[in-house]
Order: structure tokens, then C-alpha cells, then sequence
């Protein structure tokens, strides 16, 4: 397989680019971000039947963005955070990739095959939003999760619906835009055994993943 001119100016850009010494660590992650991406673009343009060229450019979009940085706002918005859901059963940590992670148990987010918002549900979410209001060059993914109870014609959907809701109560208090995105996971990503009642409760869950791209 072929690939296009787009893939191939991303690559040698980035080939070019990573071996200058002037560039700090950082610059060099970026840069090889793009080129994976770039390529990946290029790939999954061609087997889909679209144009490699306009897939690595894309790709390469996607590549730099996912190079994220801990600043100290980060860390100021993890410190709040964590205050603000101090006792509520959230967790709020740091991943190995700079993103700040709020996981939100069921028992306070959504009754099993729900996905209305919970009263507990919601003065965690006024505090996100008011951190979200704070810095407002952060993106957020949102991803919905369910246990293994039913199909994936069920908790796909359903899982989805929850990360929907989530960032449609956060649109609501007026923080809106592309930097919210979200995704539905289903069953496919259990934090616990769905061979018990306590597991399946951890396996329905949302988390909401918050990012400062280079």
C-alpha cells in the first residue's frame, strides 16, 4: 500500500525535526506525536476509502494535541477538585499522561439502567464547572462506562447517554463548546469483577478526563 504525499511531508517534517538539538523535550514528544498521528491519519484514510493526504492531516492534528502538559494550573485544578469532592466517593488524580481524572461512582452519578443525573450528581458537577470557567484552554472528554448486565445493544447506547447527560448539565451552566467531547465505553472497560453486586456498582461509572494540550 501506497502512501500519499500528505503522510510522507508529515513524516519527513518530523524526521527533520526531532533531530534538531535545539529542541526541548517536549518540542521533540510533540513533533513525533504529529508523525504518528499523521500516519495513522493516512492509514485510516486510505482503508476507509477517503484521501491520505487529508487523513494525515488530521492524524497530525490528533498527534499534537494528545501531547499534554502538567502545569500549575493543572495542579491547581487537581488541589480544588479534590477539596470540592472530598467525601463524595470521587476520586481525582493525575494519569501517566498529564490528564486530570475525576471517576465518578454510580452511587452517586446514575441508578443502574439510567442515565438521568442523580441529585449527588450535581454539586460535583457545579464544582467541575466552575473549574472549567477557570481555565478556559483546557479540553474535557467525558466517557461513560456500564457493568457487564445485558448486551452491547444495551450498554453501549446507555453508556453513552450517561457521558451525553453529564456534559449536557455542564452545558446547561453555560460552559459550552468543542473542548467538551464524549464517548461510550459499555462493559468494555471494567475497574471491577461484574461477578458481584459490588463490582458491577464500581463498573458503572463516569469518568471525565481534563487536558492541557501543548
Amino acid at each position: 500500500m501506497q502512501i500519499k504525499t500528505g503522510a510522507i511531508v508529515a513524516l519527513a517534517a518530523v524526521l527533520s525535526l526531532t533531530g534538531c538539538e535545539t529542541m526541548t523535550e517536549t518540542q521533540r514528544n510533540t513533533a513525533i506525536g504529529v508523525g504518528v498521528g499523521a500516519l495513522a491519519g493516512a492509514g485510516v484514510a486510505k482503508a476507509t476509502g477517503g484521501k491520505a493526504g487529508k487523513g494525515a492531516l488530521i492524524g497530525a492534528a490528533v498527534g499534537g494535541v494528545g501531547t499534554y502538559i502538567w502545569s500549575a494550573t493543572m495542579e491547581r485544578q487537581r488541589q480544588e477538585l479534590e477539596a470540592a469532592t472530598r467525601g463524595t466517593g470521587v476520586t481525582v488524580s493525575r494519569t501517566s499522561d498529564n490528564q486530570l481524572k475525576l471517576a465518578i461512582p454510580s452511587d452517586i452519578s446514575f441508578d443502574s439502567n439510567s442515565a438521568y443525573i442523580k441529585s449527588q450528581f450535581r454539586p460535583v458537577l457545579n464544582s467541575f464547572v466552575t473549574s472549567l470557567k477557570r481555565n478556559p484552554s483546557t479540553h474535557v472528554i467525558i466517557m461513560g462506562h456500564t457493568d457487564s448486565t445485558g448486551g452491547a445493544h444495551i450498554n453501549d447506547p446507555l453508556s453513552l447517554n450517561r457521558a451525553n447527560a453529564t456534559r449536557d448539565y455542564i452545558f446547561n451552566q453555560g460552559v459550552r463548546g468543542p473542548r467538551i467531547q464524549t464517548e461510550g465505553r459499555g462493559a468494555r472497560e471494567p475497574v471491577a469483577s461484574n461477578d458481584s453486586n459490588w463490582g458491577r456498582s464500581k463498573n458503572r461509572r463516569v469518568e471525565i478526563f481534563v487536558a492541557q494540550p501543548q
